[in-house]
């Protein structure tokens, strides 16, 4: 399979994202626009299992810079839902004042 970046090349902007969305599981999970415990654990599952294949194979500096890099990815994450549901909040407090 072909590497693929991390940023996007013009804007470097993080694409995680747009990979993720693009995801089977992701996509099998959203479906019917809810996620569920049971989707919840299969997508943690899977998460450990690929940790668990990885990890191992990374020396100690590697180690700690993809630790380092999946904490800053899960925080970018959170802080970007956030900031959207923040936004629409705003957005359909707004219309209600209309």
């Amino acid at each position: 399979m072909a590497r693929q970046s991390w940023l996007d090349e013009d804007t470097n902007e993080v694409k995680i994202d747009d990979y993720a969305q693009k995801l089977t599981s992701f996509i099998d999970a959203m479906a019917d626009g809810r996620i569920d415990e049971t989707e919840l654990a299969a997508q943690e599952a899977s998460l450990a299992a690929l940790m668990k294949e990885v990890e191992p194979s990374l020396d100690d500096e590697l180690h700690a810079k993809m630790t380092q890099l999946l904490c800053e990815t899960s925080a970018f994450s959170i802080m970007q839902f956030l900031n959207q549901m923040q936004n629409a909040r705003a957005s359909a407090v707004s219309q209600l004042n209309l």
